[in-house]
């Protein structure tokens, strides 16, 4: 790295640490990344970041084994005279006003020609705001609040389903249980964007699948103490509570509910923190049988060429498997990467044309999905949801049943192991 970089990213509140290198000859192409790489948040924020790593070693590098992949089989981007991808990681810390601020240095001091990030809905709020007033595209692989595709953003493009697919997916899953009743539903959820959004997709679709919210508890996130929500929730006695956690608080609930010797007959996360790999290395030894939404299972991409070869580099690389939160992230880079290819230019106006343009099927994807295709909204309309189960180490898929590979699941009533 030369001097004046050096300078430029030290005083953009950056480490070189933070840079994944290029390494071919030639100016690369570069594109800013902001993630929670601090805090609360900074296992998930870790996982993707690898995840992201690892996508711009599909670029740079080639790969032949997934050549169905665009890019994969190749070096660099060949519209670009082969550039290296390079992406530019910034530390939100879970803060919207640091994100913003984030998404200003990359485009200003780094020279990003396009964003992606920022996990959560509130902080992808912030940082988008910025990129659409600066006509940076911006492309989101994570944060699912249904919100972010209704501001009539032009240079704004969401690849995961959002909060209302999930929950409309939730109901035809509990639909589909005989063991127990599943009418009466509490929702617990930060009061977020994420939090929010969650409850109010609850709100939409619960009556028109003939459910009822008994509960809708909402809670500051990292509160020290959640006991009186566990506490608000037992007393309403759902048949089903709809969780909506980052990772600490997720843990937190867990703790708290076993320690007043409580449990929902269902519980069903919608995703963030209850996939996390902390989460999943310290309750789930302990939470055999919680349910959560998800857009990625480890037991769907051993059955998928590609995605176990993509799967099986993420864990060469950390030790663990990919999961929903890092996965989704690693799609939408390698999206958006191919968009600036085809595009063969770095302008963000031609960048935004062929994220427009984006047409990819279900082969070409490195996520469980029909394709991509951003509707007039920005949001990809061939995205899908599942349903896991914590059984055994990890999560394994109840829903769609045509994915189920164990027979036995799902196990309910859920109870504390």
């Amino acid at each position: 790295m030369k001097r004046r970089e050096l300078l430029s990213v030290i005083a953009a509140g950056l480490t070189t640490a933070s840079i994944v290198p290029a390494r071919a000859a030639g100016k690369p192409v570069r594109i800013g990344a902001i993630y929670p790489l601090t805090g609360a948040l900074a296992s998930t924020g870790q996982d993707i970041k690898n995840a992201i790593e690892l996508a711009v070693d599909i670029v740079n590098k080639p790969h032949p084994d997934l050549k169905t992949i665009p890019l994969a089989a190749g070096s660099g981007l060949p519209r670009l005279g082969g550039a290296q991808l390079e992406v530019v990681f910034s530390d939100s810390q879970g803060n919207p006003a640091t994100g913003l601020a984030d998404a200003q240095r990359l485009i200003d001091e780094q020279g990003v020609v396009a964003l992606t990030g920022a996990y959560q809905s509130n902080v992808t709020e912030t940082c988008s705001r910025v990129a659409e007033q600066r006509g940076i595209p911006y492309l989101n692989g994570e944060s699912s609040s249904p919100a972010l595709t209704e501001r009539g953003y032009k240079w704004f493009f969401r690849t995961t389903p959002n909060d209302e697919t999930f929950i409309q997916n939730m109901m035809d899953f509990l639909g589909t249980i005989q063991k127990v009743p599943t009418q009466r539903i509490a929702v617990v959820y930060e009061n977020t964007d994420f939090g929010v959004n969650t409850f109010k997709a609850v709100q939409k679709f619960a009556p028109q699948f003939k459910r009822q919210i008994v509960a809708g508890i909402a809670y500051t996130a990292g509160s020290p103490s959640l006991s009186a929500e566990v506490g608000k929730l037992a007393a309403a006695k759902p048949d089903v509570a709809i969780f909506a956690s980052y990772t600490s608080d997720a843990l937190l609930f867990v703790r708290t509910m076993r320690e007043m010797k409580y449990a929902p007959p269902v519980l069903l996360a919608n995703d963030a923190g209850f996939i996390d790999s902390a989460f999943v290395k310290q309750a789930g030894p302990q939470a055999q049988g919680i349910l959560t939404r998800d857009v990625w299972a480890t037991d769907i991409a051993q059955t998928n060429p590609v995605l176990n070869r993509i799967n099986a580099l993420y864990h060469a690389r950390t030790g663990k498997d990919l999961n929903g939160n890092n996965a989704r992230s690693m799609a939408g880079v390698l999206v958006l990467a191919d968009a600036i290819n085809r595009a063969g230019s770095t302008d963000p106006e031609a960048i935004r044309k062929a994220l427009i343009a984006t047409d990819l099927g279900y082969e070409q994807v490195a996520m469980p999905w029909p394709g991509v295709k951003f509707d007039a909204h920005g949001q990809n309309e061939r995205g899908a949801g599942l349903i896991l189960q914590m059984e055994g180490p990890g999560y394994k898929t109840v829903w769609p049943t045509q994915f189920r590979h164990d027979k036995s699941l799902p196990k309910l009533p859920f109870a504390w192991s």
